[in-house]
């Protein structure tokens, strides 16, 4: 969050809980497997719960993994609640294992809290649930690189994934070349202490990071290499912003919006759950099968034009994002409000 906040959008302009859903079906329908929520911070959303239960029953068409970006506040107040609606994965957003650091770094109070909730997943995890835990931090050049073996000592007993994310620059985060520390440094801390760290078999193509580990650690270590060695080449992701716009790239500072082709049909209101159904009645359906799938999947008009304007925009993504000394002079959104 930069120093200053940021604007603050109208209720009517982010995605309703029935357009999200949706927009999630059409996603998974298209093979969409993996689904990740972030933020802002979602778990202050009134309707986080029925939001995640929604859309874990999506697990029925094909979705596999459904996961949250959290900075962990009061995540463990719901963390059972939303591990029965189908959560599968956790990335905790902290960049500091000291508690004053981390009130500085955050402008707030909270580590207890944090830690409450990271305690309760690596229990939940102890009991037998089946649930990612990955650890996302920042790591900055004289703010906390000094913490960097603290965090990878956390996987010694614990299966857990500390991912170390090179600096990036988003308007409101006073980047600056000089504070960003590259992964091969990162990678030599680490080394000084355990010169056993080695490069493990990534689980899949399309991993956005590089997974190291120390023998004898239960743990892993990860390292997001953005700004040094881009893996654009393999980049599956799409994000969706809160006020209904898809990027195609973090870096990218191009944006369409899926929220007003959604409203269209609803003189341009937000669509709630009545108006959802209403759409559907009135709309007439197209149907075309999915490759591979014995039944055909219902489109009406609107989804259809949806998966062309998205098509489209994939299309369009370029095959590698800008280098460092252009990244620093683009606008883009602050991170907060793209999502993570």
């Amino acid at each position: 969050m930069p120093a200053e906040g940021v604007p603050l959008s109208p209720p009517a302009h982010l995605l309703t809980t029935p357009e999200i859903v949706h927009i999630s079906q059409l996603f998974v329908q298209e093979g969409v497997k993996k689904i990740r929520l972030t933020g802002g911070e979602p778990t202050v959303r009134k309707d986080i719960l029925r939001l995640m239960q929604e859309i874990g029953n999506l697990r029925t068409k094909g979705l596999e993994e459904l996961c949250l970006t959290t900075n962990g506040l009061s995540l463990h107040r719901k963390l059972d609640a939303m591990v029965e609606a189908g959560l599968t994965g956790v990335n905790l957003s902290l960049d500091t294992l000291d508690p004053s650091q981390f009130q500085i770094m955050t402008r707030r109070k909270g580590f207890d809290a944090v830690m409450k909730t990271l305690n309760k997943i690596l229990e939940l995890k102890r009991l037998g649930t089946e649930i990612k835990l990955k650890i996302n931090a920042v790591i900055m050049r004289g703010v906390n690189e000094r913490e960097i073996v603290s965090f990878v000592e956390m996987g010694r007993e614990h299966d857990i994934e500390v991912r170390f994310i090179e600096y990036m620059p988003f308007d409101g985060n006073k980047w600056s070349q000089q504070k960003m520390l590259p992964y091969k440094e990162m990678v030599e801390i680490i080394r000084h202490k355990y010169p056993g760290l080695s490069k493990v078999q990534e689980e899949g193509r399309n991993e956005t990071s590089k997974v190291w580990q120390v023998p004898g650690f239960r743990g892993k270590v990860g390292f997001i290499t953005s700004m040094t060695e881009n893996f654009c080449g393999t980049c599956n992701r799409l994000r969706i912003t809160a006020d209904g716009n898809l990027k195609v790239c973090l870096f990218g500072n191009s944006e369409v919006s899926l929220r007003d082709l959604l409203r269209e049909d609803n003189h341009g209101e937000s669509v709630d759950w009545d108006a959802l159904e209403n759409m559907k009645r009135s709309q007439t359906e197209s149907s075309r099968y999915l490759s591979g799938d014995a039944e055909p999947v219902h489109h009406s008009e609107r989804d259809l034009r949806l998966l062309e304007i998205i098509g489209m925009a994939v299309k369009r993504k370029k095959e590698r994002h800008a280098g460092m000394g252009q990244l620093e002079n683009m606008k883009n959104r602050p991170m907060i409000l793209i999502g993570g």
